[in-house]
């Protein structure tokens, strides 16, 4: 079967925040804690800059878990955050389930602690409930490196996207003259991608009125 590109549409995806809870934070060993710290605040700000339906939900937030980051809720004061007592798979919960299908959009953009369970395992169930996953591994963290390889090569082969938080957020953009674009892209380069954001500043600093510098 010849191989069909499905990329990101914005006007058909939703973003999906899974148990990036405070206490669950020091598990993510398969980056740095300042990194990881960025990705998920990016994954959240991704929701924001394209106007994506965003669902949320926490496993177990009054336990030891802890809540999502109050930046992230800052960011979605209005998204549905569905706090789970017991599943596993956040896709067992009737009413985090609910919320994802009252989006009524069939890609998801989805992100968590840890990548083997709470990520993985959602991923594969809403592969099987027919929708296309795109999992932002930047933003999905776990124990160390070879758990994180293997719960992606898992997910790949059940035909899950997994990709990085610059490629989910060009795909989203697709163009640099596109609103969101060019003026709203790179503040978040900036904040969250510097080595990207960094470029961006240093082409500026060579153009003077819109004409090479000649630095």
């Amino acid at each position: 079967m010849p191989f069909k590109y499905e990329r990101i549409d914005k006007n058909n995806a939703a973003l999906l925040i899974i148990d990036h809870q405070e206490g669950l934070y020091q598990l993510a060993r398969d980056t740095t804690p300042v990194n990881f710290k960025s990705s998920i605040l990016a994954h959240a700000a991704l929701g924001k800059i394209f106007n994506l339906p965003t669902v949320m939900t926490t496993s177990a937030e009054t336990g030891p878990n802890g809540p999502l980051p109050k930046e992230v809720i800052e960011m979605h004061p209005n998204a549905p955050l569905i706090q789970r007592h017991g599943e596993v798979d956040a896709w067992d919960n009737a009413d985090f389930r609910a919320a994802v299908e009252a989006t009524g959009k069939k890609q998801l953009i989805i992100a968590g602690i840890t990548t083997d369970v709470c990520t993985s395992f959602l991923a594969l169930s809403l592969v099987e409930a027919g929708y296309t996953v795109y999992a932002n591994s930047d933003a999905s963290g776990t124990f160390d490196v070879k758990t994180a390889q293997d719960a992606n090569d898992r997910m790949r082969a059940a035909g899950v996207h997994v990709l990085s938080m610059f490629a989910v957020a060009l795909e989203l953009m697709r163009d640099w003259r596109n609103t969101p674009g060019t003026k709203e892209l790179m503040p978040f380069f900036d904040t969250y991608l510097p080595e990207y954001g960094i470029l961006a500043r240093a082409h500026d600093a060579a153009m003077a009125n819109g004409t090479p510098s000649g630095l």
